[in-house]
């Protein structure tokens, strides 16, 4: 009688292989998965033998990149989302390259090295653009007498999502990676090319309506900073273009000299808010310092919130992670409590603001490019409406006015304190604060509804492959 794994043992991590199922490997996690083997039961073929061809991109370090107006896109991972749609929000730009040609359009673009959970995310190039691709990103070529070339695209983020690549994958200096061979031999179910049409057909479908989804939801979101300037009766002035413009002595802030902090548009603003009830952030708000010395709240691993764990649209934290304090980052240095207001002061991130009420935690550490706000002058302001107003674009202008540094530009907790906020009374906050958390609401269920659409659809397609 066979030898089976007891019942109480947990399979997912105890499991048995027959020898004559043994493909040349031996290291367990590639056999943890059934998926591929449900997966490449019929029509199925080596992804080479529909493909006509696999390349690799080039690397580009810092001093062979250049800028947007000198250069060419460069696809790295960073331009494929969890979908496998191309996003151009975080560009590397390199210089024309005279032996390397710009990526054909509907070339598979597959991520061949990332994280161990990564790997795999696959993007398609659907249009003409000049673009090149780094050495991440495997440039598949398909035989379209033999397959959609937007039917590989799909099946190949099926196997990323169902964990098939994070189970091939090998390691090497910190990263894991799919090697050409391996990718060149993976077998996949290839349908006749009507089915194949037929899933691209459904994934496309959902892929639209999502879009038109995430739209209105970014539309929504995009009217709250004119609702709340109508309802303040705030006109912000226009951007000023001058190269060459004259200060009075009288007029020169603080000692400042930067140029930039004294353009027309900025004093025109805050000439502006003048005209109607306003305050400075420093005369309606406590600041807190409080800083913790990695000897006292936590034994060993502690809660860190950085900069990127905080929705910049809906002004939530979402990401919150347990790290050892022997790794504690240097600047894992702010001390949060329960209803403290905290407000980015770097860029990207500028504007990245939230109240922290997690039920899970009643203390966190937090980045030093945090200021926090420990507490309000209530007969004056509600907090809720701080976080608004101070999201809005009356504040981030004055940011821009008062940020300086090189890479990385910042503001000063001292220059958040200067900043000038319209001050309407109570009730009026109420309603303002009231009424973009309704908008807020919309344009997430719309978010929300855009989701659900496209992983019904993954599902669904699935089941296709599956017959």
């Amino acid at each position: 009688m066979p030898y089976s794994v007891p019942q109480n043992i947990d399979h997912n991590k105890i499991f048995l292989v027959n020898f004559s199922e043994l493909e040349g490997r031996l290291d367990p996690i590639y056999y943890a998965s059934n998926f591929l083997h449900r997966f490449t039961q019929s029509h199925s073929v080596k992804l080479k033998d529909v493909c006509v061809s696999f390349s690799s991109g080039f690397g580009a370090g810092k001093d062979e990149q250049t800028d947007e107006k000198n250069g060419y896109i460069q696809i790295r991972p960073t331009n494929i989302n969890n979908n496998g749609e191309l996003v151009f929000d975080k560009n590397v730009f390199v210089p024309l390259q005279k032996t390397v040609g710009f990526v054909e359009k509907r070339t598979v673009l597959f991520n061949n090295t990332n994280s161990q959970e990564l790997v795999g995310k696959t993007a398609i190039l659907l249009e003409e653009r000049e673009l090149y691709t780094s050495n991440h990103i495997t440039s598949i070529v398909v035989d379209e007498t033999k397959a959609n070339a937007e039917y590989i695209w799909i099946i190949l983020n099926v196997y990323q999502r169902n964990k098939i690549f994070f189970s091939l994958c090998t390691n090497w200096n910190n990263q894991s990676g799919i090697g050409l061979d391996l990718l060149q031999s993976l077998k996949i179910p290839v349908p006749p090319l009507h089915i194949q049409q037929q899933i691209v057909n459904v994934y496309n479908a959902a892929l639209s309506q999502r879009k038109k989804k995430l739209s209105e939801s970014k539309a929504k979101l995009a009217s709250i900073d004119q609702y709340l300037l109508g309802e303040l009766g705030i006109t912000l002035p226009e951007d000023s273009h001058e190269k060459t413009f004259i200060v009075n002595y009288k007029d020169v802030d603080g000692g400042r000299l930067d140029p930039n902090f004294y353009r027309l548009e900025y004093s025109s603003l805050v000439s502006n808010l003048r005209e109607s009830d306003f305050c400075k952030v420093k005369d309606v708000v406590v600041f807190s310092d409080e800083m913790w010395n990695q000897e006292s709240l936590f034994s060993d691993y502690f809660p860190y919130l950085e900069i990127s764990g905080i929705n910049l649209e809906y002004g939530q934290i979402e990401a919150i992670t347990l790290t050892r304090k022997k790794d504690a980052p240097s600047r894992a240095k702010m001390i949060l409590r329960k209803g403290d207001l905290i407000v980015s002061l770097t860029r990207p991130m500028r504007g990245a603001i939230a109240i922290f009420d997690i039920a899970d935690y009643d203390v966190v550490i937090a980045s030093t490019g945090f200021s926090v706000i420990r507490d309000v002058d209530s007969k004056r302001i509600s907090k809720d409406y701080l976080c608004i107003v101070l999201k809005s674009s009356i504040v981030l202008k004055q940011f821009a006015q008062r940020c300086s540094g090189g890479n990385y530009p910042a503001i000063t907790q001292y220059d958040l304190g200067c900043v000038s906020i319209p001050l309407p009374s109570l009730d009026k906050q109420q309603e303002i604060a009231d009424h973009i958390s309704a908008i807020r609401a919309e344009a997430k269920a719309l978010e929300d509804e855009a989701n659900t659409i496209l992983e019904q659809a993954k599902k669904k397609v699935e089941k296709m492959i599956l017959g």
